[in-house]
């Protein structure tokens, strides 16, 4: 219902003017069919079965007449003229879903395994392919138990988040409850912080009578999926009226979860007047197509239809002609329905023009390539690509140099400044991180160089020794860190219990404490 209702709000035509033929077009249709009943036979003298032998065309009066697909081809391509649309064309350098906070429930009840291999671990499941349907979106994890804490913030690696989701068990929650208020609070705070409106997903088999106001009244969309096994009934979860979607065996649960949760942020995309809508005309030429194909029914055969039908079929000299979606597409609009369903790899061996295949090539990763194909253009949008792509690729000179290049372009390209800002605070820091240290010369030969974007020499480069002697090395606490083998699980574990140990207690625990003592 929601898809429907954003369709019927954002519909309007681009070219309206095109519109006003289309009743003159009914009233010449109207006139031809009229014209072409005829005069009814005098029935005075003749006996009715002779007047039925003698009347031509009588019985096929209300049949589909050439008129009638004409008609139709004309107000279908008028309507195509006008432009329908409903929607903003995506913006290339942005996520096309909303910001999420996934909210999982970590408490003893999930280990159940009433739903196999347990609720917990279906759950870890369901956000692994919500993770993975929302292919480049900005994600943030959170769990809780008695207490409420980030496990992950905002980020757009889907592949950061799946370690820390592993490790996520009841074992290393610091206390245990369901205090699912102090985690929306939390999802909130991090949404907050985020420019574009978002959603939040809670992942639980249960929901505690008290927080069923909050979460009731949550000003940003909120989804539930529940991970109770069939017919059992929850007290907490019955009572929300947010939408409760229950787990199934299929991604119809999550399909429906990221399609609740963007409502927010497709309305706000469509109020984006910086964003052109995208024209919608082609698909009415495929109607108008269907109905052309009549012309070549007996009796409605046009003598050009022959001539016409060879012309389509012959690709032009140069075009590909390695199937039949090449005799309707350019490989341009192939690239960029693989772009849209996400298929980047694929949109950037399909795109020709080199602005488009160097966003695809920039959006599988593939950050060297892009770079060397946006050469070509010549824009402040591709300079500014070039400068994400060097710093994802940790060139931040190169970065500097090619936000530089961007505003020189465009003085007010969009997030061009803001970038460029960034990227020289990068190499400041990376500058004076060298700067400070002063190990190069001290460890002697044979050590391994870690190779920074340094370009003006601050400091001497870092180098990592190792002993000859093959005898113990002192290493900085970094490097400490660096060669520890630990599991996520133990490191949550930690984190958690201090982060449960710094939060001040409530009014009432504090009075438990007093009556304690």
């Amino acid at each position: 219902m929601a898809e429907f209702a954003f369709f019927f709000e954002a519909f309007h035509f681009l070219r309206p003017l095109w519109l006003l033929p289309i009743p003159l077009v009914l009233a010449l249709w109207w006139w031809v069919r009229r014209a072409g009943r005829g005069r009814e036979i005098r029935a005075e003298g003749i006996a009715p079965h002779l007047r039925a032998a003698l009347t031509v065309g009588r019985s096929h009066r209300r049949r589909v007449m050439p008129v009638d697909s004409v008609a139709a081809i004309l107000v279908f391509a008028l309507l195509g003229a006008a432009g329908p649309t409903w929607s903003r064309q995506p913006d290339p350098f942005a996520a096309q879903s909303a910001p999420a906070a996934v909210v999982l429930a970590v408490t003893p009840g999930m280990e159940s395994t009433d739903i196999a291999p347990s609720r917990l671990e279906r759950g870890k499941q369901k956000i692994r392919d919500f993770l993975q349907l929302r292919a480049g979106a900005r994600t943030a994890l959170l769990a809780y138990a008695g207490t409420a804490h980030v496990v992950l913030p905002m980020t757009e690696d889907a592949q950061v988040v799946l370690p820390y989701l592993e490790g996520l068990s009841p074992e290393i929650m610091p206390k245990e409850g369901a205090v699912a208020g102090e985690a929306l609070a939390l999802a909130e705070a991090l949404l907050a912080e985020e420019d574009a409106p978002g959603g939040i997903l809670f992942v639980t088999d249960s929901l505690d009578p008290a927080d069923v106001a909050a979460l009731n009244a949550s000003p940003r969309p909120l989804a539930v999926l529940s991970l109770r096994p069939e017919g059992n009934r929850d007290r907490g979860l019955d009572a929300l009226s947010v939408p409760v979607v229950d787990v199934s065996p299929d991604a119809s649960d999550v399909r429906r979860l990221d399609g609740l949760l963007n409502a927010a942020y497709r309305r706000a995309q469509l109020d984006n007047v910086e964003q052109p809508w995208e024209d919608r005309a082609h698909w009415l030429a495929w109607p108008a197509a269907a109905l052309l194909l009549l012309w070549f029914r007996r009796g409605w055969t046009m003598r050009w239809g022959i001539i016409a039908a060879l012309a389509l079929l012959v690709p032009p000299q140069g075009a590909r002609a390695e199937g039949i979606v090449d005799w309707f597409l350019t490989p341009d609009q192939q690239g960029r329905l693989a772009f849209e369903n996400k298929h980047f790899e694929r949109a950037a061996e399909l795109f020709v023009d080199p602005l488009w295949r160097g966003i695809a090539l920039y959006k599988d990763g593939q950050y060297a390539e892009a770079i060397e194909v946006l050469n070509r253009v010549e824009t402040a949008q591709a300079a500014s690509l070039q400068g994400l792509a060097q710093i994802k690729s940790r060139s931040y000179r190169d970065g500097v140099r090619a936000f530089e290049t961007a505003l020189e372009r465009d003085p007010d390209y969009p997030g061009a400044a803001q970038n460029l800002e960034t990227a020289q605070r990068i190499v400041t820091y990376v500058e004076n991180a060298q700067a400070q240290s002063d190990t190069g010369e001290e460890r002697g030969e044979g050590a391994d160089e870690e190779v920074y974007d340094n370009e003006s020499g601050q400091g001497e480069e870092t180098l990592r020794a190792r002993s000859e002697e093959g005898g113990a090395t002192l290493l900085t606490a970094d490097e400490w860190m660096n060669t520890v083998d630990t599991r996520t699980g133990d490191f949550l574990r930690m984190r958690f219990a201090l982060e449960a140990a710094s939060v001040p207690p409530t009014p009432v625990q504090a009075e438990d404490a007093e009556a304690e003592q």
